[in-house]
């Protein structure tokens, strides 16, 4: 089966005129974008230009930049280098190792990793061997160790999660001989059968979500908690897309087991319709039936996390700087500010300068989990410090720099970011710029949080707004729920640039609120077709309009005549329509193509003309084409531009 130049050209997504100077660049002629390409020089060139492909892909590897160096750069000097502004590479620098000032050489081993993650070859003078070999240079690599796994607990109200908190919590017997629980910094360390976790104890996924919407990971591994009397509920459902769209594995625990009816299978066929399919039944979803009440399956709980810990494989290096997330802060009358900050890496100690979003300071004090005063935190450790010059915010990255004046360099470029950004308005997903969003070529897929009043309507409208995706963008159904718009639904449509549509139901006065300084769009409806249609054509709006082929007339060749000057004339008579010298011709010989082409005129008597209508005569002359002949059928076409 043959396909037009262009036709072919939207197949594999390039601009016909690229393909045709590519076709003529391999030696295969064409004239113009609508000739005709057979199937097996089709594979031909799709599979030169996959060649072709990988052939640029290995240039740009290639194309390093080389730097000849005869003595370690030094921060400012290493910032000409890499085009970057110094408050960017000192970040860099910082995390991974100790810098000394701003003008001193930079240790080998940090320089190098900032070359490599840059691309950037590096020819070392004979003198700058020699001194590397005379040095015992220090792989902070070699001290990489096995980092505790963190952990948030989610799942509907009433399910059993604070219970669970507490029974693992106080399963910590080294805990209790300190004395007990007795400060709550948001966050706690459970040292169970020689495995160390870390749980988060925050309002569960609201938290991951919000750190996720400031590019913040801060949680390894998620357990859902699902009632087994119960099942899956609204907020489960929730969860598990929230936990979804931060990319965290899924743990389940089915709570409750020991209620006279709890139905274990049937929470696992309802968690099988949200892709949660536990290992029993075939799927790779790690589930573990619990009581928390009884204190029934909490060590198989905490050896399931392990075993998804060890998949994960999760590395820290106690040697470095320190860098991690802060979950929560307070301010106290007698200390000031308090940050409670999770380590991810590295290692924290009393006196380390800081620098956290647009808030850098001193470490003043650190405090452990359990209230204890402490001078080191490693790895996967939760602390509460003091020494902020102002207020930090929930989610933002906590890294430890060089010195006082290392921190004000950063904080300086952060602030001039935070204004410069302030200037340009937030671009946020909405019904009507989403042609322009695709135009740019920003947006490939629309992520839509949908809320409904029943559940009937909502599976209605999950299917036939999936059913809605195409080639060019795809409709994703992010989270689906019944009942009012809430705030967590404002919060993942922040973290995940999605709409909100509602379907016969409204948004609690909190979200509006949130919504408005958010610039999340809400969408609610009463009539169903009402908000499929708008969505449709909505996404209309961003689909390339199809060409298709219209046929206008047909001219029958009865006789031929040679005209001097001019050539070969045909003496036609139109049986069909209109012909138009605005059309493309192309013409048949026994049913088969001979000549495709524009150049072209039309003569009534010895008159030029611009067109002909159906039942006249003319006589018709192609450029450069002297084959024509008597009983040929001229075809006259052209193009429309179809909305798909």
């Amino acid at each position: 089966m043959k396909k037009r130049v262009y036709e072919v050209a939207e197949d594999i997504k390039i601009p016909a005129k690229e393909l045709i100077d590519f076709l003529k660049k391999e030696g295969i002629s064409v004239k113009n974008h609508m000739s005709a390409l057979d199937e097996e020089t089709i594979e031909i060139i799709k599979v030169a230009l996959a060649e072709e492909k990988m052939k640029v892909k290995q240039e740009k590897e290639e194309e390093k930049k080389i730097i000849t160096l005869d003595r370690p750069p030094n921060l400012k000097e290493l910032s000409v280098q890499l085009n970057l502004p110094l408050s960017k590479v000192m970040q860099l620098a910082s995390k991974l190792g100790k810098v000394p000032s701003i003008e001193r050489e930079l240790p080998w081993g940090i320089a190098e990793k900032i070359y490599k993650q840059h691309n950037i070859k590096v020819n070392l003078s004979g003198n700058l061997k020699k001194l590397l070999k005379s040095k015992v240079i220090k792989d902070s690599e070699l001290t990489s160790t096995i980092k505790s796994p963190v952990i948030t607990i989610v799942g509907h109200v009433d399910h059993g999660k604070t219970t669970l908190l507490d029974v693992i919590r106080k399963s910590d017997i080294t805990k209790k001989e300190a004395g007990g629980i007795t400060q709550h910094i948001g966050a706690y360390v459970v040292n169970l059968k020689n495995n160390r976790f870390v749980f988060i104890d925050t309002p569960g996924h609201e938290a991951f979500t919000t750190l996720r919407a400031r590019g913040v990971k801060a949680t390894d591994i998620v357990v859902l908690v699902v009632a087994a009397d119960d099942g899956v509920m609204p907020q489960t459902v929730e969860a598990i897309n929230h936990a979804r769209a931060a990319n965290v594995p899924i743990i389940v625990a089915i709570n409750k087991i020991d209620k006279a009816n709890a139905n274990i299978d049937k929470v696992k066929k309802e968690l099988s319709k949200y892709q949660l399919v536990a290992e029993d039944w075939g799927g790779d979803t790690l589930v573990v039936e619990i009581s928390a009440l009884q204190k029934k399956g909490i060590d198989e709980l905490l050896e399931l996390i392990s075993l998804q810990a060890e998949m994960l494989e999760l590395k820290a290096n106690p040697e470095l700087p320190a860098i991690g997330v802060v979950i929560e802060t307070r301010l106290d009358k007698g200390k000031g500010v308090l940050g409670t900050v999770l380590i991810q890496d590295g290692h924290l100690k009393i006196g380390d300068y800081f620098v956290v979003g647009t808030t850098y300071g001193r470490v003043r004090s650190i405090m452990d989990d359990i209230g204890k005063h402490i001078t080191y935190a490693g790895p996967s450790t939760p602390v509460e410090i003091t020494g902020f010059n102002q207020m930090p915010r929930a989610g933002d990255i906590f890294q430890v720099v060089a010195s006082d004046h290392f921190a004000r360099i950063i904080i300086n470029e952060r602030e001039m970011e935070e204004r410069r950004t302030e200037k340009k308005e937030e671009e946020r997903v909405s019904l009507e710029n989403l042609f322009e969003e695709m135009k740019k070529g920003k947006l490939k897929e629309l992520n839509i949080i949908l809320k409904a009043d029943t559940q009937g309507s909502l599976d209605a409208l999950q299917e036939s707004l999936a059913n809605l995706s195409n080639e060019e963008v795809e409709v994703k159904i992010i989270h689906g729920g019944i009942g009012t718009i809430s705030e967590t639904d404002i919060m993942l449509a922040y973290a995940s640039n999605a709409l909100i549509v509602g379907f016969n139901v409204t948004a609690d006065s909190m979200a509006q609120k949130l919504a408005k300084n958010e610039k999340i769009e809400i969408r609610t409806y009463n009539i169903i077709y009402d908000l499929i249609d708008e969505v449709k054509a909505a996404l209309k709006g961003y689909l390339k309009p199809k060409l298709v082929e219209v046929t206008n007339g047909i001219a029958e060749v009865r006789e031929i005549f040679k005209l001097p000057r001019i050539g070969i004339v045909g003496g036609c008579y139109v049986t069909e329509g209109k012909i138009s010298t605005k059309d493309h011709i192309r013409v048949l010989r026994n049913e088969q193509q001979i000549y495709e082409g524009k150049d072209f005129s039309l003569k009534h008597f010895k008159e030029d003309v611009k067109e002909v209508h159906s039942g006249y005569e003319c006589g018709i002359h192609i450029e450069k084409f002297d084959d024509l002949q008597a009983k040929d059928t001229i075809v006259f076409y052209n193009f429309k531009e179809v909305a798909r």
